[in-house]
């Protein structure tokens, strides 16, 4: 049985939370998980934890918090950049990081996949695909075959189609969908429902240039 801490009290830690929880009663004792609490700044107890009525306890802050060397550490944050922030500070102090994917995910057995990443309930990942450093799929997203995934992107519910190249520190807004043979850079920010369906370089925000208007005609 692993023991882990959560950063963060947040909305993200509550979702792991419950998360690891239901993944408890589905897999076998040696595969379960020893939640032991979280590590948040003070000032995010009354904000957060309390918020999510999370039951274990905050054991204390990112700065001063002992890291034991049989606990590893996952990252229940969103926001890229104090994502990025935060995993540079717990690099620094040689934590390990914990790996988590929920029983439900389908994961062959020929995709290579680095450290840190979350995957959660109901996602698909595809043969043959490549998968680096702390990446969040949240659920039922998809990332077909032959895939190149990078660093520290978030994916909230997207379908990334085959044989696409993502590189760095991306986040997919809520049912963003990628066609085949893109390649995707860094620090990109990808609108909700966008369909991306050719290449985009770095720094680049895709949007609907107009709102479409939903209109109900009654019957």
């Amino acid at each position: 049985m692993k023991k882990i801490v959560i950063i963060g009290t947040g909305a993200v830690a509550s979702e792991l939370t419950s998360y690891i929880e239901d993944n408890n009663k589905n897999v076998d004792s040696q595969s379960q998980i020893d939640l032991l609490g979280y590590i948040d700044y003070e000032y995010n107890i009354e904000k957060y934890w309390k918020k999510y009525q999370l039951q274990k306890a905050v054991l204390g802050d990112i700065d001063n918090y002992n890291f034991e060397k049989e606990v590893e550490v996952l990252i229940g944050i969103s926001d890229i950049k104090f994502r990025n922030e935060i995993i540079c500070i717990l690099e620094n102090k040689g934590v390990t990081f914990f790996q988590f994917i929920h029983h439900s995910a389908i994961i062959p057995d020929t995709i290579k996949i680095g450290k840190g990443n979350i995957i959660y309930p109901f996602c698909i990942i595809g043969p043959n695909t490549q998968i680096g450093d702390f990446n969040m799929i949240t659920s039922y997203g998809c990332i077909s075959h032959d895939c190149i995934i990078g660093d520290r992107n978030i994916f909230s519910t997207t379908i990334i189609a085959g044989r696409i190249t993502i590189g760095n520190d991306n986040f997919f807004g809520i049912r963003s969908t990628v066609i085949p043979h893109v390649v995707i850079g860094n620090e990109n920010l990808i609108q909700a429902g966008m369909v991306v369906d050719k290449s985009i370089k770095d720094n680049t925000t895709v949007f609907y240039r107009y709102k479409e208007s939903i209109i109900a005609i009654p019957k």
